[in-house]
Order: structure tokens, then sequence, then C-alpha cells
């Protein structure tokens, strides 16, 4: 896979009124360079649908693409990758499905993040960091000690998410953090490119440091 810096999920409950594919086109216009679709709401044709406008959208700017716990809408729109949860299908399942495509896994602790590594997925969330309110089955926070941890103890990528603002991303980016994913901050934002610059340039600011 590509490595990448800044990482953003859709959250449609966050830009009420507002086009998915514009609000995601802006993000990457300002410096994301991978994009989840996550949708636990949505019935299956319409996650189908918009798994297409964006796997269009994001073959146009050559920007990697993920599909959330779908396996299937991920491979009808020959997405990038898929993302799964600790309750989702197993890694060593999901990797006979998917093939050589990207597998992210959420994990919440360090064995999570060893075992995630050991069976060969291609990168890790870590989090949630923060006390975040995207997710209604959402873990209590790891705080940026698991950040510091999995930065000293894991050699994939991993990217920290949850909860993660322009405000406090400085403490995840101190904590080991290369690779940031924010949802509300960047999708709910009135300047949504201007965001995601912004965090770019935290990144590269600690990056010179």
């Amino acid at each position: 896979m590509k490595d990448f810096r800044l990482y953003a999920i859709t959250g449609e409950e966050f830009h009420p009124g507002r086009d998915l594919i514009e609000v995601m086109e802006e993000a990457i216009y300002g410096g994301v360079d991978i994009i989840q679709l996550r949708d636990k709401s949505g019935d299956k044709p319409a996650i189908l649908e918009k798994a297409r406008a964006l796997r269009e959208l994001t073959r146009k700017h050559g920007v990697t693409f993920i599909v959330n716990d779908y396996i299937d809408i991920a491979m009808e729109v020959d997405a990038d990758g898929i993302h799964l949860g600790q309750g989702d299908v197993p890694l060593v399942e999901a990797r006979k499905l998917v093939g050589d495509k990207i597998i992210g896994i959420s994990t919440h602790a360090i064995e999570e993040a060893l075992l995630a590594e050991a069976q060969g997925a291609d990168y890790i969330g870590v989090g949630p960091v923060f006390p975040t309110k995207t997710k209604v089955d959402v873990v209590d926070p790891v705080t940026v000690d698991y950040v510091r941890e999995v930065a000293g103890k894991v050699k994939i990528p991993f990217v920290a998410i949850g909860g993660i603002k322009l405000r406090n991303v400085d403490e995840v980016i101190a904590a080991g953090a290369t690779r940031i994913c924010a949802i509300s901050e960047i999708v709910g934002s009135s300047d949504i490119s201007g965001t995601c610059r912004s965090f770019l340039d935290k990144l590269d600011k600690w990056g010179e440091s």
C-alpha cells in the first residue's frame, strides 16, 4: 500500500445538507490521501451506490479507497482495501476473500496490535485516543499512552484515530503518531480543505523537530 499521513472517514451526520462526494473531494484537495467509507445505518444498495461514487472520485485523484466492514461491496467496486473491527470477520479469513488488497484492523490494546501485525494486517487503527461521538459502540479512550506503546513496538503502519481535533493533535503526534485520522473535525468543518492543510502543517512541524 502507498504510505499516507491524513486519513478521512465519511460521516454524513456531521455535514447535513452537503453532498458526500463534494465534501470528500474538498478533503482530497486539502491533502487527505486515504478515504474510508463507513456507513453503519444505510441499506446495502445505498452503501453500494456511495462506494461506487467514492471509488470513481478516489481513482480520479489517485487517493486510496477503503470500505469499512463490507467485503462484498469492497470487491464489487474494486476498492483498494477493507477496514475491519475486532468483532468483524477474522483477518485470516478476510485475507482469503480479498487477496492482496489492503486490510486495516482497529485495535485498542497492544495485544490486538501485535496480533494484527503477526497475521498480516497492512496497517492498524490505534484508538480511540480521546472520547468520541462518531460511533455508538465506542470503547473507552486508549489515551496517548497506547499511541506511544504502539509507536515503540509495532513495525507496520498505524493511524491514530478517535476524538482527534486540531486542538489536541500535537499531543498525539508527540506520542509518536505520524498518521492521523479524523472524522467530524474534517467533514464537519466549514473549511474542509483548510482544516486538512492545518493537520498536515502540524505533522510537518513535528517532522522537522
